[in-house]
């Protein structure tokens, strides 16, 4: 496998792009806040993580971070790299520790207070009300699984809403809805850690429906610029064998058509359809028009391609056997594949195809890295050509017309990395999970210096 190229500044400059582009950093809530103080209540990550074989060495968001009460240095480490924008979530658990009924106060609190701090610093508040943490009440109930969570989960978004809107420049409803329900209910990597055809189904049905509901709420309640985050792969066969061609046109379905053909096009692709009906829940179909309503805005997620190939498929296999093999490129510390053209590609199939005039916005790309520190500095030169290389497809693409508005670097600092606990570091800011000391690597530096237009 070639190595990494390695790069010491960034070869775009701020000026390549139009003056009103943002450009921003992301966070989630239970990666970096810390869920064991401030009245947060159990999510369904607590006791997953607490299951040996989960995550690595059990480790969990108890700590993280501690951004609950470290926030305003975090803040200020934004403020200093010079982006104008912040993607933020709010903890569904930490305001609602039951997943309804009583609010905490104490968690309102906390955001009320991290909005503004955004505001005092010129960094526009970007809000994801959903990335990945269900209380654990809810999962008790069945959690996507069951159409009463739709409800409470518009509920949740009202409150939320009702507290910060005012001051938030957009608003997501869900962060990756194929994470949410494929990798969690039927690959069992996330959690609830479920291997199920007929979990995986409903929950790939039932979080359009809560979008759908959250948005028809928010919009009742005046609330604008109203999006969802949808991660995407580059998908392709691993070569022009027929059955191989098949296994990457479905996969492709599965990850990046069946959403965006639900929100955009109010039907799924039928390919995937094939499959999924049976197990889909009764009277689904009536739930499409609510689902496509009109957004805002859409975000991007990307980091890597897939090259498919068709497995040995199981005799009474709900589904085909899709294999993901490695090509010859470089890969990061996740073992992802560096396809920057793949962004771009993306960027123009996704506007052709789906969205036309939207604005889009990419809301995560970034990489994880080795984290070397030699006399306080981390040279992650590696980071900084990941990020120019995406940079640059991102330009491209503007280039060719596609209303691209955005561009959001996961992360600004390492936290909780989910079922990979704290191995894997995909921040502009090194964090050391023992003191919690926060320490700029040299991609910050070199972001920095890039939006200064030094």
């Amino acid at each position: 496998m070639p190595a990494l190229p390695r790069q010491a500044r960034f070869s775009v400059k701020r000026s390549d792009f139009p003056k009103d582009f943002l450009f921003g950093t992301s966070t989630s809530a239970y990666q970096i806040e810390g869920s064991s103080f401030g009245g947060c209540g159990e999510s369904h990550w607590d006791s997953f993580a607490a299951t040996a074989g989960n995550v690595v060495r059990c480790e969990n968001s108890a700590i993280a971070c501690d951004h609950y009460h470290n926030w305003p240095q975090d803040l200020d480490l934004m403020k200093e790299l010079g982006v104008s924008a912040y993607r933020f979530s709010t903890s569904w658990a930490r305001i609602l520790p039951e997943g309804r009924g009583q609010v905490n106060e104490e968690g309102l609190d906390f955001y009320d207070r991290l909005v503004d701090g955004m505001l005092q610093r010129g960094l526009a508040p970007n809000l994801t009300l959903y990335h990945w943490e269900l209380p654990s009440a809810l999962s008790d109930i069945g959690g996507w699984r069951n159409r009463d969570v739709t409800d409470l989960f518009a509920d949740y978004a009202e409150i939320v809403v009702k507290r910060l809107g005012d001051r938030l420049s957009t608003v997501v409803t869900f962060n990756e809805p194929w994470c949410i329900t494929w990798y969690s209910h039927f690959h069992g990597a996330h959690a609830p850690g479920l291997r199920d055809i007929r979990a995986v189904s409903r929950a790939a049905h039932l979080v359009p429906v809560a979008h759908g509901k959250a948005v028809a709420a928010l919009r009742a309640l005046g609330q604008k610029d109203l999006g969802i985050v949808l991660n995407f792969e580059h998908v392709s066969p691993f070569d022009d064998e027929p059955a191989n061609r098949e296994a990457a046109r479905l996969t492709e379905g599965i990850y990046n058509r069946w959403f965006l053909g639900g929100l955009f096009n109010g039907s799924y692709p039928e390919d995937v359809l094939t499959y999924l009906e049976p197990y889909l829940p009764e009277g689904w179909q009536k739930d499409m028009e609510g689902i496509k309503a009109p957004l805002d805005w859409l975000g991007i997620n990307y980091y890597t391609r897939n090259l498919v190939s068709a497995g040995t498929t199981e005799p009474g296999s709900a589904l085909p056997e899709m294999i993901g093999n490695k090509g010859p490129l470089p890969r990061t510390e996740m073992d992802w594949e560096v396809y920057p053209e793949g962004l771009g590609d993306l960027l123009l199939w996704i506007s052709k195809t789906y969205t036309g005039t939207l604005p889009l916005a990419i809301t995560e790309n970034g990489m994880a890295n080795k984290d070397i520190l030699t006399d306080g500095v981390i040279d992650d030169q590696e980071r900084i050509a990941y990020l120019d290389a995406h940079f640059r497809q991102a330009l491209s693409a503007i280039k060719q017309g596609v209303p691209l508005k955005a561009y959001f670097v996961w992360s600004l600092m390492d936290n909780f990395e989910w079922a990979l606990g704290y191995d894997k570091r995909f921040g502009l800011v090194h964090v050391d999970f023992e003191s919690l000391q926060r320490t700029p690597k040299a991609s910050y530096h070199a972001l920095k210096a890039m939006l200064a237009g030094t």
